[in-house]
């Protein structure tokens, strides 16, 4: 599985972004797609997933404010960003979980929340 994340880029404060992933390869075999970011000299955490039943689950620190969707006839999931703050600075990676636990990552997309 291959994964293409794009839509980072440079936001204001309370500002939005969208960012997608593409799925690529052995796309049959997904079930929840993720979203993790890491932040400079922290650890990497998880933002959000979607199962493939489409049930989301949100990290505390985004509920309310961020959105996870996935189409599965493109193999994408999304991210909209909402009333964005400086701490959710970080580069935004995917990931995808297989039917057989394995896990693959895409190459991240930096997001930037400054004014």
């Amino acid at each position: 599985v291959q994964l293409q994340a794009s839509g980072g880029g440079l936001a204001q404060p309370g500002g939005s972004l969208r960012l997608s992933c593409a799925a690529s390869g052995s796309i049959f075999d997904i079930n929840t797609m993720l979203w993790h970011r890491q932040a400079p000299e922290k650890q990497r955490e998880l933002v959000a997933y979607i199962t493939d039943g489409g049930s989301p689950y949100y990290a505390d620190s985004v509920k309310g404010r961020f959105i996870i969707s996935r189409d599965n006839a493109k193999n994408t999931v999304y991210l909209q960003m909402n009333s964005l703050k400086p701490e959710d600075t970080a580069v935004y990676y995917c990931d995808v979980l297989t039917s057989i636990g394995a896990n693959y990552w895409g190459q991240g997309t930096l997001v930037t929340v400054s004014s």
